[in-house]
C-alpha cells in the first residue's frame, strides 16, 4: 500500500510518538515499569474529588448529561464555557475579551497543529515563513506537526550556571533575528521540557519584537497561570491583541477529555473555528460541561494555586534531592525547576548519545525521553543536544526514587567504562 506525501509524513518516525507508545506500552504490561517519560500528570486524590463532584452535579442537573454526550458543540466551542472563561480572565486581569476570543480545540497537541500551519509555511506571495523558538529545548509535540515540512528556526539559548549542579537557559536577546522569513514567534511557559519560566521581562521583550514585525506571539501555557498553576516563581499572565495564549484542562488532571483553550483575537477564532469544522466537526463538549462550574465560580483558581501549585512543588524538590542523593559524584546539571511536571538532566560530556541511554534505560524498565528531540529548527551541531534527558517527577514517590536510582546506576557506568 502506497500512502501520499500526506501519509508518509505523519507515519514516520517521531518524537512525539515514541513517547505515546512508550506511554501505552507501560500501561499495558504487568511488569513494573518506571514510567519516568509521559507528560501525564498526577492523580491528586483532592483534585480527583472536585472532579467527581462535577460529575455528580452535572448527572443530577436536568437534561445537562444528556446534552453533553448528545449535541454538537459551535466549531468554537461550547459558548456558556467560552463566555465563562472571557468573563473570569476580564475579572482577574482586566483583559478585553469576550467569547468571541476564545476557542476550544481537541487538546493543545490540536491546537498546535492548528496555529503553527497557519503561520508557518508557503504563502500566496510566494514567500515562506516558519516558527521562531527563541529558547530551545522546546516542547517534543511541536516538532513534526509541519505539514510543510520543516517549519521552524530555533534560536541557541544562553547557559547560566546557578549552583555546582543547576543550571537555566535564558533567551539570547543579542543573537535573536526576527525577520520577513518568520511567521510566529513560539514559547511555552513553563517550558516543557525543562520547567524553565520565561520572566515577565522576557515576555514582553517578545511582546515587542512581535508586534515590531506584525507576527503573533504564541504562548504555550498548558502549566501556567491562572490554571493549573504549575508554576514556583513569580510570573504574571499576559495577553494583548497580538499575543496567542494556549491553554488547556490535561495538567489540571484531565488529559483524557482533550481539551485545549486558545484566548486569541477573533480573526485567529474563526480560523481555530473553521479549521475545528473541517478536522473534527466540533470540539469535545465534555471538559467544558465538566469544569464549567468551576469556572463560573473561579474556583478553578484557587484548586490551581492551593492544591495543585504546592503538591508539584513538593514533588519537584523531592526528586531534586535524590538526583543528589544519587548523582552527586557524577557531572550532572539539572535545569532550575521553575514550574511544570518535569526534570531535564544534562550530562555533561555523555560518552554516549542520548538516544543510545535512552535504550539502555528502556532495557532496565526506565523510561525516559532522550534530548535531541527537543530542538526542532536548530540546525546548528551542538553536542549539548546529545548529552539531556527528560524525566517526569509526576509519578508515585517509588517509581521516581528508583527510576532515579536506576538513571544514576546506569549512567555510572557509562562515565566508568569511558
Amino acid at each position: 500500500m502506497q500512502f501520499s506525501r500526506f501519509g508518509e509524513r505523519y507515519t514516520g518516525e517521531a518524537g512525539i510518538l515514541q513517547l505515546m507508545d512508550d506511554l501505552g506500552d507501560a500501561l499495558a504490561t504487568d511488569e513494573r515499569v518506571y514510567m519516568m517519560g509521559g507528560g501525564n500528570p498526577s492523580h491528586i486524590p483532592e483534585v480527583q474529588a472536585y472532579f467527581r463532584q462535577c460529575m455528580e452535579r452535572l448527572l443530577q442537573a436536568d437534561g445537562a448529561f444528556e446534552r453533553m454526550i448528545g449535541n454538537y458543540s459551535p466549531p468554537a466551542g461550547d459558548k456558556a464555557f467560552r463566555a465563562a472563561l472571557a468573563h473570569l480572565l476580564r475579572q482577574e486581569f482586566g483583559w478585553p475579551i469576550g467569547p468571541d476570543n476564545v476557542a476550544l480545540t481537541n487538546g493543545s497537541q490540536t491546537s498546535f497543529f492548528y496555529l503553527l500551519n497557519l503561520f508557518a509555511g508557503p504563502f500566496a506571495d510566494g514567500t515562506r515563513r516558519r516558527i521562531l523558538l527563541p529558547l530551545p529545548p522546546e516542547y517534543i509535540g511541536y516538532a513534526d506537526v509541519g505539514i510543510d515540512g520543516d517549519i521552524f528556526i530555533a534560536n541557541k539559548p544562553d547557559i547560566t550556571f546557578l549552583d555546582r549542579h543547576i543550571f537555566k537557559y535564558r533567551v539570547d536577546f543579542s543573537t535573536l533575528t526576527v525577520d520577513d522569513q518568520v511567521g510566529a514567534i513560539c514559547v511555552s511557559r513553563p517550558t516543557n521540557p525543562t520547567g524553565n519560566v520565561l520572566s515577565d521581562e522576557e515576555i514582553l521583550r517578545l511582546s515587542d519584537l512581535a508586534r515590531a514585525y506584525d507576527v503573533p506571539l504564541i504562548i504555550d501555557n498548558a502549566y501556567g497561570t491562572p490554571f493549573p498553576h504549575i508554576i514556583f516563581t513569580d510570573a504574571r499572565p499576559i495577553w494583548d491583541e497580538h499575543i496567542i495564549l494556549c491553554m488547556s484542562l490535561s495538567k489540571l488532571g484531565l488529559p483524557g477529555l482533550r481539551t485545549g483553550i486558545i484566548i486569541a483575537n477573533e480573526e485567529v477564532i474563526r480560523a481555530v473555528a473553521a479549521l475545528n469544522a473541517i478536522m473534527s466537526l466540533a470540539p469535545t463538549t465534555a471538559g467544558a460541561a465538566l469544569t464549567y462550574d468551576l469556572i463560573v465560580s473561579g474556583e478553578i483558581i484557587r484548586i490551581s494555586q492551593k492544591i495543585i501549585r504546592p503538591y508539584y512543588r513538593h514533588k519537584a524538590e523531592q526528586a531534586i534531592a535524590w538526583l543528589h542523593e544519587a548523582m552527586d559524584d557524577l557531572p550532572f546539571y539539572v535545569h532550575a525547576a521553575e514550574g511544570a511536571i518535569f526534570l531535564w538532566i544534562w550530562f555533561k560530556d555523555l560518552p554516549i548519545t542520548a538516544a543510545e541511554l535512552y535504550r539502555r534505560l528502556k532495557e532496565r524498565r526506565v523510561i525516559v525521553v532522550p534530548g535531541h528531540y527537543f530542538f526542532p529548527g536548530l540546525a546548528e551541531p551542538w553536542p549539548h543536544k546529545d548529552q539531556c534527558i527528560r524525566m517526569t517527577y509526576s509519578q508515585d514517590e517509588e517509581t521516581v526514587r528508583e527510576g532515579i536510582r536506576i538513571i544514576a546506576e546506569v549512567v555510572r557506568r557509562v562515565y566508568d567504562a569511558a
